[in-house]
């Protein structure tokens, strides 16, 4: 892709600045111009994905038929709980009260940039705000622990994607769910269940994930120290925007598993497939010298300034959102008729002076 693009650029730069007028060459100024113009816009398109390749790594994949599932020593994925395999999908918990299930790597991920793609499907028999409670993507120290936080441990090490499905905190009406966000553990942060674990999130965004016609994604990337989450759930195959935060610290040597819970509350959680990608990222000599420390610790750089940020966005109330557009809205006019003022007043002192 990158090629090509590049290509297409320098055949047009040939053609621009080979471009004649009847007859006669564009003069050399306005064809530094043109080639100006057509260095600017290459590197408009020359994004990250245009900087690295990806590699899908099969040992720390799952995808049908499930062959490397089991409890055997050779397997490289792991049940736990209530999770079961199928010819259609790992089954994390059935549309039943008080199960979890989990299945878990065997083999630590050693990679430094990666990407996860996990096809996935909610559904049950329950009506809207009648189902719970959610599933979770897991890039951790630990595995194969169960707990309460959708079905794994508490004060976990690592980092967390969870698709949550019920609202905990009733009195925040604000939020949309499903939600989906991301929180990233030292091994001593719990998650705050009562409150759909908004003290410590990193960010997130509402996708309605339940009981679709069409496949659901979700998609996570590590790279250069930046997490990127995003989701497909609209049956359109483009990816939508929903967490996208630098600074974020993980450790190589962690596990990636999936989990899920139900409480009084239920829902079918499914993994079709969870495919990772190892990422080749080209890197400046000032990122290399930047990533040289070893990280042992997960930990996201300006946490507090984060919390204050997703703390603001969710203080305003409807009414604090209505009169800001309003007053958004009364200056933009008054800055309108300011400028007719000002062009009218221009305008008659132009006439003026043919007089």
């Amino acid at each position: 892709m990158a090629a090509a693009s590049s290509s297409s650029l320098y055949s047009g730069s040939k053609l621009l600045l080979g471009f004649t007028c009847k007859g006669k060459k564009m003069p050399l100024k306005f064809r530094w111009t043109i080639a100006f113009l057509v260095v600017t816009l290459s590197l408009c398109f020359a994004d990250d994905d245009h900087e690295m390749e990806e590699f899908l790594k099969r040992e720390h994949s799952l995808s049908k038929p499930y062959q490397g599932v089991g409890s055997s020593s050779s397997s490289h994925w792991e049940l736990m709980g209530d999770a079961m395999v199928t010819t259609e999908q790992v089954r994390l918990t059935p549309d039943m009260q008080s199960r979890q299930g989990a299945i878990w790597s065997r083999i630590p991920c050693h990679l430094k940039d990666w990407e996860v793609q996990v096809h996935f499907k909610i559904h049950g028999q329950g009506k809207k705000n009648l189902n719970g409670d959610g599933l979770a993507i897991w890039y951790t120290k630990e595995r194969m622990q169960k707990g309460p936080v959708f079905g794994n441990k508490d004060n976990f090490t690592g980092l967390g994607v969870f698709v949550d499905t019920y609202p905990n905190e009733e009195k925040h009406i604000e939020r949309i769910f499903p939600f989906v966000l991301a929180m990233v553990g030292n091994g001593t942060i719990s998650y705050d269940h009562e409150r759909d674990g908004r003290p410590t999130e990193l960010g997130g965004c509402n996708a309605m994930v339940r009981n679709l016609k069409h496949d659901s994604f979700l998609f996570i990337r590590y790279v250069r120290r930046r997490l990127t989450v995003m989701i497909d759930i609209d049956g359109q195959h483009e990816w939508r925007d929903c967490l996208d935060l630098p600074g974020v610290r993980l450790p190589q040597g962690y596990y990636f598993g999936a989990s899920a819970i139900t409480g009084d509350l239920s829902d079918n959680h499914d993994i079709i497939s969870m495919k990772l990608y190892q990422l080749t990222v080209l890197r400046s000599k000032k990122e290399e010298e930047e990533e040289e420390d070893v990280i042992t610790i997960p930990s996201v750089d300006n946490m507090e300034l984060i919390r204050c940020e997703i703390t603001h966005d969710e203080g305003m109330s409807g009414i604090a959102i209505f009169f800001t557009v309003l007053f958004s809205m009364l200056g933009c006019i008054f800055l309108i008729v300011i400028g007719l003022v000002v062009y009218s007043h221009w305008n008659e002192n132009r006439r003026k002076r043919f007089y």
